[in-house]
Parts: structure tokens; sequence; C-alpha cells
């Protein structure tokens, strides 16, 4: 076992047999191939969802470029009519929308799904069904939103969608419903992609890859993916409470009922801040990647690299205000605001500082993929300066809402995330298609993007100080920018013909080219131990990894890979097979089986996005009708899932090691996709409990009087069931570990009729006082804080259920018992957000003085 093994002074290999290594090829070959046919429909191997993923958030790409491109044609001229100004006002919405939702995460999501794995030295990541399902989620959600301009009921009002003009259905029309419930559909698949790379980076790396020895790709991808989970569900949050009020009625932003519309703001920058950096740090990762390879030596400042990302993820977080300078909030909040937003610029100029440390030690062989970098850094320094300009207020106060901000947000973006994607790519596409793109073709892309940018961008710096605003339709020639905008609208099609030219270099048939050299780069990290011809599998035998540059520090390691030398060498019950190792020193911790080829991820998919798409229209039945469609699939893809009771309770993984093939509790992978994903789960309803204090601070009368507050005894009696109802299922857990397999399913079951009564208390408590959702926005926050955990109470039940029968036909045994575990852990989140709501109801009203 692994705890008997010391993995720096492992057994010797077994001696190389050319008959057994076929044979074990062969079954590798069997366990991991893909089906034929509908490969796009069944597949769940990361690499192949990967690729799939990366061309479609492409082709969203040059849909918002197309529609970037129409918008600059419009304003090339002064009175200009090509287009109306209803179709702008969309086009605008949707190009930002897709440029931000529909690319710049999902693109992120897509390589690192495809080189993560590689990099790791792992066969795969834990959950490749759960990236399918997520995958699909993306698809039909973008499809969804993109879609509606071809029906003139596109999303119109900005892709951060402005209160009160977005909360009135009259005024704003469908599109608003398509923006907040498509995207809502398509924040599931960012937050799938998050737990399944979290839980990669912690659990699958291979034995010995200690977190120090992690490489700065997978470091950024943590953090990355860490901020996705506690940066998206504020918007979810938010979306909710819009939805709610443009559906039924709630007041959440109207003023006349003591909404207040700053709290939309507050809600979507909590999320939108971070999400530049969600987009940033991603692509730096590529050029922390690739710098090393071309240096010819690791990074300088290694362990300064990756706490200036964590230091970046921390200070984002703490930078919203920054987009509402002009709302006229308090001086000491601006003050706070702007010196946080200064202090960003620290831990990233410590990033590009070792970057430029790394070149001035090495001699940089000249690439195309450092031409991209190079460009990058360029163009991000300079974005970061005028950065630095709109975090001083009284500067802000002067280009807020104008083409100076245009300037600085694309500057920022396409210099931090495009240009070091566009490296990446000239990098990676010999790893992923084992063919070469064309250097000369990669250049003259470079040149014209590059001109073609700063032509385009440039000059709105100067048409935004001379007073032009955002997203305006046209304008008088005699503002004095026509000139400027022409410019501008030159140098973006330019930008699109460099673009045009990568894009012929990447789709251009290379059926008959040769196949590149094993490593073309001579790099030191593990996806370049990857065979060719590529394998469907990640890699041959998983290696022990002890440096952080695994093919220049580990002489031979690219041979022994190949020989079978390392981990699971076989496929001898014919599954697809990981090591899952823990979180600190990476030892081995048991053998995960992942599922194969299925149907049910995207039966779920489409499900789930019929619910949404459905409730845009109010067809309640429908919907609920496509959500039990939802369950069932989900339902049917966890039974055939990975808490499967294998055959036997272990095997011999090679070297001397032998490994549990079953594992619960939180040294299986499951168990941290829960408490991950209920953590994000959290983060939103701390949304919720924000914009309670919200409401609280800016409005002096949010209270009301004791004879309007949710009936306490009522309110305790609730947090009573609720809590019992939780007590019920955590001692179902120790039951069934005692051998009481009908006790626990009585106590599972019964736990049912426990929370419903609590929840109908709770309900009754507001009821029996007369509160109004439609009426004011304190009722209407104490419906929604009750509305919440009976959602989740209604997920619990149908978990609950499954887990009962689970026990019944002996998929859950006192041996083998990781669902019951994951569901107690459901249920402790659940039972920490009634108590909070319980406080927020009960116990703070009386603290403020009011109430009995």
């Amino acid at each position: 076992m692994t705890d008997e093994i010391d993995l720096s002074r492992l057994p010797p290999p077994e001696p190389y047999d050319e008959a057994r290594d076929t044979a074990q090829r062969k079954r590798l070959m069997e366990a991991w191939r893909e089906p034929p046919g509908w490969k796009i429909v069944t597949a769940v191997n990361n690499s192949y969802i990967g690729k799939w993923y990366l061309l479609t958030s492409f082709g969203f790409f040059v849909f918002a470029g197309i529609l970037a491109l129409m918008i600059r044609a419009q304003l090339a001229v002064p009175g200009n009519d090509l287009f109306s100004q209803q179709l702008y006002n969309q086009l605008f919405t949707l190009h930002g929308t897709a440029m931000m939702f529909l690319f710049a995460v999902p693109i992120f999501e897509a390589v690192a799904i495809i080189i993560l794995p590689e990099i790791l030295g792992a066969r795969d990541l834990p959950f490749p069904r759960l990236s399918a399902f997520g995958f699909w989620c993306f698809v039909i959600g973008g499809i969804f939103v993109c879609g509606s301009i071809f029906f003139g009921v596109a999303p119109d009002g900005g892709w951060f969608m402005y209160t009160p003009l977005s909360s009135d259905p009259a005024y704003s029309g469908l599109g608003t419903d398509i923006w907040l419930l498509g995207l809502s559909f398509i924040e599931v698949s960012s937050i799938a992609a998050a737990v399944e790379l979290i839980v990669g980076v912690l659990k699958s790396r291979p034995p010995g890859m200690r977190l120090n020895l992690m490489p700065l790709y997978c470091w950024y991808v943590l953090v990355v993916a860490g901020m996705i989970l506690f940066a998206f569900p504020p918007l979810i949050a938010g979306d909710l409470l819009l939805e709610m009020e443009r559906a039924f009625g709630w007041a959440f932003f109207d003023p006349d009922r003591g909404g207040d519309p700053l709290l939309w703001q507050h809600l979507f920058w909590i999320f939108g801040h971070p999400e530049v950096y969600i987009i940033f740090l991603p692509s730096i990762a590529l050029i922390a990647t690739m710098l090393p390879t071309f240096a010819g030596r690791p990074m300088v400042g290694h362990s300064w690299i990756v706490l200036s990302a964590v230091g970046v993820a921390f200070l984002s977080f703490g930078l919203w205000v920054h987009h509402m300078f002009t709302t006229g909030l308090p001086e000491i909040s601006l003050s706070f605001f702007s010196a946080a937003s200064e202090a960003v610029a620290v831990p990233t100029g410590i990033q590009i500082f070792c970057f430029i440390a790394t070149m001035l030690v090495s001699k940089v062989r000249p690439s195309v993929p450092m031409l991209f970098a190079g460009g990058a850094l360029a163009i991000f320094v300079f974005g970061g300066l005028t950065g630095v300009m709109v975090a001083l207020v009284p500067f802000d106060w002067q280009a807020h809402d104008s083409y100076f901000i245009v300037a600085h947000l694309h500057y920022t973006l396409i210099g931090g995330m495009l240009f070091p994607l566009f490296a990446g790519i000239h990098y990676w596409y010999p790893f992923v298609t084992q063919k070469n793109l064309s250097a000369r073709a990669g250049k003259w892309s470079f040149w014209l993007m590059f001109g073609g940018f700063n032509v385009a961008f440039l000059p709105m710096h100067w048409t935004g100080i001379m007073g032009m605003p955002r997203r305006v339709w046209t304008y008088d020639l005699s503002d004095g920018w026509a000139v400027l905008n022409m410019v501008s609208t030159i140098g973006a099609f330019v930008f699109a013909a460099g673009f045009a030219v990568l894009a012929l270099n990447v789709l251009w048939p290379r059926g008959k080219a040769p196949l590149v050299k094993r490593n073309l780069w001579n790099a030191g990290t593990m996806e370049w131990a990857a065979e060719v011809p590529d394998k469907p599998w990640g890699v041959r035998s998983i290696p022990y990894i002890h440096t952080r540059y695994p093919l220049w520090e580990q002489e031979g390691l690219v041979d022994q890979i190949d020989r079978g030398e390392w981990f699971l060498p076989d496929a001898e019950e014919g599954k697809r097979e990981l090591i899952v190792t823990d979180i600190l020193d990476a030892r081995p911790l048991f053998v995960q089986r992942v599922g194969g080829p299925s149907f049910l991820t995207l039966g779920a998919a489409f499900c789930l996005g019929a619910v949404f798409i459905l409730a845009t229209f109010h067809l309640w039945a429908i919907t609920l009708i496509f959500g039990a469609g939802f369950v069932g699939f989900t339902l049917w893809w966890l039974w055939t899932g990975t808490s499967l009771i294998p055959e036997k309770p272990e095997k011999y993984a090679g070297r001397g090691l032998t490994l549990p093939t079953y594992a619960q509790g939180n040294r299986s992978p499951g168990w941290w996709a829960v408490f991950i994903t209920m953590t994000g789960d959290m983060t939103a309803f701390m949304g919720l409990v924000f914009s309670y204090f919200f409401y609280w601070t800016a409005l002096p009368d949010f209270l009301p009087s004791a004879a309007h507050l949710p009936g306490f005894g009522w309110l305790l009696l609730g947090l009573a069931l609720l809590i019992g109802a939780w007590a019920m299922t955590t001692a179902a857990r120790e039951t069934l570990g005692h051998g009481h397999r009908g006790l626990a399913m009585a106590l599972l079951i019964g736990a049912l009729p426990v929370g419903a009564l609590g929840i109908g208390a709770w309900g009754w408590s507001a009821y029996s006082k007369g509160l109004d959702p439609t009426a004011q926005s304190f009722d209407a926050m104490v419906w929604m804080l009750i509305l919440w955990p009976a959602l989740h109470l209604l997920l619990n039940w149908v978990m609950s259920l499954y887990v009962a029968a689970r026990i019944r036909f002996g998929h859950c045994t006192p041996e083998y018992r990781a669902d019951l575990m994951n569901l107690t852990l459901f249920s402790h989140f659940l039972a920490l957000t009634v108590i909070t709501i319980f406080a927020l109801l009960a116990l703070f009203p009386l603290l403020m003085g009011v109430g009995p």
C-alpha cells in the first residue's frame, strides 16, 4: 500500500518484454477507444472534448468579431445610417456578451481541458463526463443567445444590462430575458469546468509532484478556476433577482417600491472585475509555460510568480467599485477602491518583471510564439498604464463612459488575453495535431494584427478625451471625431485580415504533411512526452515526477514512460483508470475508474437548456417536463458513473505499488467535487446576503415595524425542523456505516417530510404577516431567502431518494458508501444556509431593536 512505499526509492521496473508491452498497449487502446460515427455526441475523452470546445469558442469569437466590424462600419463616418439604432444596440450588446461569456472564459477552459492532463502527466481529468456536459451547455446556451439577433429579439441593454432599464419588460423586451436565462445556463458550463479543473489539479497530479513542483500553468489554472468559483455565483444571484422582478414583479430594483438599481451594479461588478483577471491570468500562464522553452532554462522567480498570481486573484475581488466611481458613492469608499485598484499593479508587475528577467539571463530563440508573446506584453503594459490612470477617481470622472475606456479595455484584454492565446496556438498546434503551422504565415498574421490593433484602438484614447461617449450610434461632423473614427475602422479591418491569415493557417488541410518530431520545441514540461502519432490516453504509464521540468531534469523519462515502466501500464479489467493522489505531496491514494462514451451528458444538457429557454417564454408546464427529463438523465448518468462498486478491492499498479480501487470521503474526487460545487453555491447565497445588507445600509426604512416582520416562533420552529432533517441525514450515514441498511433508508426518507414542514413553517411566517414580494424590497428579500433553501431542499429530496435506491439495490453499502457521504456533505452546506437565513430574518432585526 502507499504508506509502505517510499516513492523516492521505488523498486526497479520489470525487464522490458516486447510481447507484454504490445498486449498492454492493445488493452489500453480498447479501454480508451472512442466510438465511431456520432463520436462528438458520446465522447468523454477530455482531449477530444477540449478540441471541440476550442473550435466552438473560436466560432463565437468570429461571430463577435463580425459584429465588431459592423459597429466600426457604422462609426466610420459621421451621420451614418448603415444600421438602425435598435440593431446597433443589439450589435454592441451581443459583441460584448459573446466576447466575454462565450469566448474569453470558455477558451481558457478549452485550452486547459486539452493541456492540463498531459502537462500533469495524467491519463485524463477525474470527471470527463462533467466536461462533456459543460461543453454541451456552452454550445446550446451560446447558440440560443447569439441566434436571437437573427430573429430581431437580441438583447440591447449592453453586456452589463444595467437596471432600471433592463428591469422593465415593457421597455427592454424579450432580449433581456434571453440574456439573463441564456447566460445563467452558460454559467453552469463555466462552473462545471471550474470543478473539473480544480479537482484535476489537486487530485490528478502524478505521484511525487508536490504542490511546489507543479508547473506554472497548473498554478494559474488552479487560481483562475477558484476565481470562477467565487466570481460567477454573485452574477447568478443577480440574474435570479432581476429575472424574478421581470417575470413576477418582485421589488428588487424599483426605487418606488424600496428597491435600488445600484444593487445590480454591485452584483454585476463583483463578478465583472475579477472576470478581467479570469481572462488575463490564463493567457499569462501560456507565456509562463512557453518562455522557459525558448529561453532554454527554468523560469526566474517561480515562487514569486505563484504568489503574485494568488495576490492578483485576491485583490481582484476588492476592485469592483472601480467601475462605479461616478454613481455617487461616499468618498471613503472611492478612496479605498482607488487604492486597491492601484495596488493590483504590484503583483501584476512582478509577473512581467520575472518574464523579462528570464529573457535577460538567457538567449531566447526567435519564433512565432515568442513574437506574439512579445507583442502581448507590449500591448498589455500600455493597457495597464491607462488602467492606473482610470483607477484615479478625478481622472475616471472625466473619462468614464467615454471611448477612452473602450480603448483601455481592449488594450488590456486583447494584449493580455488574445495575443498570448495566438502565441499558444502556434506553440501547441504541433502537440494537438502532430503537424506544424507555417512560420511565414504566422509572421504575416502577427504584424497585421499588431499593427491593425494599434491603429484601431490607439486613436480611441483621443476620441474619448475629446468627449466621444461609449455606445453612441452616430455623431455629427462638428464633433471633430470623424478622422479618428475612420482611422479606427481601417485598423479594425486590418486586424481582421491578420486574424483571417491566422485562421487560414490553422484550418489549411495538412493531410499529407509529415508528422512533427516528438517534443518539437525541446520543452521541459510533460505534455511534450505525448507520443507521435497521438494516442487516446494521456500517457502510456503514469510517471513519478520529482522536478519542475521533468523532460529536462529526469534523464530517460520519456523512454521509461513509453516502455510502461511506471504506474498503470496496463488496463487488465478494460477500464479507463487514473491514479488519484493527495493534495499536498501527491502520494498515491487509489485507482479511479472514469466513465466511457455516453449520450447521457448530451441528454442532460439538452433538457437543462430547454428549461432555461422555455422559461424565457414563460412556458412553465413544458419547462417542468424538461426539468424532470434533466433529473432523469442526470440520475442515470450518476447511477452508471464512477461510484460503482469495483470488481476487486485493490489492484497492483506497478513498481511495487498496490492501490485500492475505491475511495470515499475526502479521499475521493467526488467528495471534493461536491465540496467545490457547494462552495460556489454558498458564494451565490452570499450574494443574496450582500443584497440584504445593501438594502439595510442604503435604505433607512428597510427593516419594517415588528408587526410586519416574519413570525419569530414560526421561524424558530422551521429552523428546528430543518436542522432535524439534517441530523437524520447525518445519522443515516453513521447508521449505514454500522451495517443497518434498512434504518439508514428510513432515516433518509423520513428526513423528507421533516424538511418540508420546516420550509412550510418559514413560508407561513411570511405569509401570515402579509409579506408581499411585489410590494416592498424587504418583503421580496424575505421570500427570496425562503425560496433559496426550498429549491435546495427539493434537490436534497431527489438526492436522498437516489441514495436510498442505491442502498436498496446494493450499490451503496457499509464499505462502499461514497454516495451517502457526498449527500451528507451537501446537507452540511444546506444546514449552514438555513442557520444564516434564520440569523438574518429572526436575530438581526432583534439586534437592531426591531421585533417582539
